[in-house]
């Protein structure tokens, strides 16, 4: 069973996604996660402490789920891997829930949104050379560009599973590959 903590920033990444960041309130995410408030506040200081620490976890929570999806994996089959994972994130929310929590204008807030960022383009950035090197090629440009590149299309991947949810996005996935890869020697 998931400890207390947990399940108050699993409620308020899900609050958030309903309802934004700005938007949250601590009594919903007490009735979310089963908790009164008061225990919000054991854990959490206030509402800008929360937002921070959902920031962090979700980033460790997407760069683990990332860092795991070529595991095992068969090179013919790699590309496909990757759209399994990027479908779940889709399909969870939490990289949307990262965008949302940018906007909110608190500086702890930021930081972690940033560290996130940092966090999320690092494993992108292993993501490139393990696919790359699964597929036995080799980048011709530098792989932290391609790892800009590929958070920048899951971010917008994110926003537009939001605006429309009925869209195949597994052609635009394949597309954004076919480019990334032809920039390999």
């Amino acid at each position: 069973m998931a400890s207390a903590q947990d399940r108050i920033l699993e409620a308020a990444a899900n609050r958030i996604a309903t309802t934004g960041a700005v938007a949250l309130s601590l009594q919903d995410v007490a009735e979310a996660a089963g908790v009164s408030k008061a225990l919000i506040h054991y854990h959490f200081t206030d509402k800008a402490e929360l937002l921070t620490r959902v920031a962090g976890w979700l980033a460790g929570e997407v760069v683990e789920r990332e860092s795991r999806a070529l595991d095992e994996v068969a090179p013919a089959h790699a590309v496909d891997a990757l759209w399994r994972w990027l479908d779940g994130e889709l399909a969870r929310g939490d990289v949307r829930v990262l965008l949302d929590l940018a906007t909110v204008p608190t500086d702890g807030v930021r930081d972690a949104v940033r560290e996130a960022a940092q966090a999320r383009r690092a494993a992108a950035a292993r993501t490139v050379q393990r696919l790359f090197g699964l597929l036995s090629l080799t980048p011709r440009v530098p792989v932290t560009l391609m790892a800009d590149v590929l958070v920048a299309f899951v971010d917008g991947m994110a926003l537009d599973a939001t605006l429309a949810p009925e869209r195949n996005h597994r052609v635009a996935f394949d597309v954004f590959w076919l480019a990334m890869l032809s920039l390999a020697e």
